[in-house]
């Protein structure tokens, strides 16, 4: 069962389950940038007459999982069984094959896209946290009283997504980042700690100033920083050593990186916002209005009116 994508995982799901993909989507979802759901994996398992077992493969999106059953974790060079409970975290550039070992699987788990914590206040970026970062294996078995602190945000975030609180997701992002910051709690001294070089902090410092631009707040605010050679000088090195360190920290050029954050905020302000497209494609650096829009259809396949329609 390959299951790379967002799209993929519901088409897939909504087969086993015999459901209609409208039915398992979150109610406002659409009013949001980026994706983020999540299951009881005991409800699934009544539906499902089959072990969820998901070939090795990349996925597009994050997945947080509260596994209570016997199951194993297969990556290239290492193999993690879970006989009881744990809590694992994976990431769009870790592979992996996931194997249950019987039919007796309890547990919560969430997915969601880079794109949903895009707008939270403190500007995360996820590939920078120490639980997704390329070359680890956050698995970690817990214990009873573990697994009863995660189940209970889990469980507030699955009550508060079939709600109709107009702020819901905004709730559900902060529930997340706790997850995230109890995962990696959970991560040995040694790892969440070790020394930086100069490479990683040059692209701790890129991202920060980065991020330190939005979100945007008015058509006549503007980036300052919008050409690879802008953070090179902010960061007083060549702008050659910046594209090689990051393409090295991150597998991005540091073009690349400007991009997409300049897509995910396109992407909120056009959803979430009156603006019209030339005032967002101002307050986001372009000169001309064709430029963005041009510059928006060839990241996203679609112009921004259609976007935003």
């Amino acid at each position: 069962m390959e299951i790379t994508t967002i799209e993929g995982f519901y088409k897939t799901a909504s087969k086993n389950l015999n459901k209609d993909i409208s039915q398992l989507l979150p109610q406002g979802l659409t009013k949001e940038v980026g994706h983020f759901n999540v299951f009881d994996v005991s409800e699934l398992a009544k539906l499902v007459k089959v072990k969820p077992n998901m070939t090795y493969n990349r996925r597009a999106y994050y997945k947080i999982n509260l596994i209570d059953g016997r199951n194993r974790a297969e990556y290239a060079d290492k193999v993690i069984d879970i006989e009881t409970q744990a809590l694992m975290f994976t990431t769009p550039k870790v592979p992996y094959n996931w194997i249950a070992k019987d039919m007796d699987q309890r547990g919560y788990f969430c997915l969601f896209s880079a794109d949903f914590l895009a707008q939270s206040k403190i500007g995360v970026v996820l590939d920078e946290l120490p639980i997704f970062k390329p070359g680890g294996y956050p698995c970690f078995h817990i214990n009873d009283q573990e697994k009863e602190e995660i189940k209970t945000i889990f469980k507030k975030m699955h009550k508060e997504i079939n709600s109709d609180y107009a702020y819901k997701y905004d709730l559900i992002r902060n529930y997340l980042m706790e997850l995230i910051h109890y995962g990696q709690k959970l991560q040995p001294a040694t790892d969440l700690y070790q020394e930086h070089n100069a490479s990683s902090r040059v692209s701790s410092l890129f991202a920060e100033l980065l991020e330190r631009q939005f979100p945007i707040a008015s058509p006549f605010q503007g980036l300052k920083l919008r050409k690879p050679k802008d953070y090179a000088d902010q960061l007083s090195i060549h702008v050659n050593y910046l594209n090689r360190v990051l393409k090295q920290q991150t597998g991005q050029t540091t073009r690349n990186l400007i991009s997409n954050r300049i897509i995910q905020e396109a992407k909120i302000l056009l959803r979430q916002t009156e603006w019209n497209v030339s005032e967002i494609a101002f307050s986001l650096g372009f000169e001309e209005v064709a430029h963005f829009s041009n510059f928006f259809k060839k990241q996203t396949d679609c112009s921004p009116q259609t976007f935003r329609n």
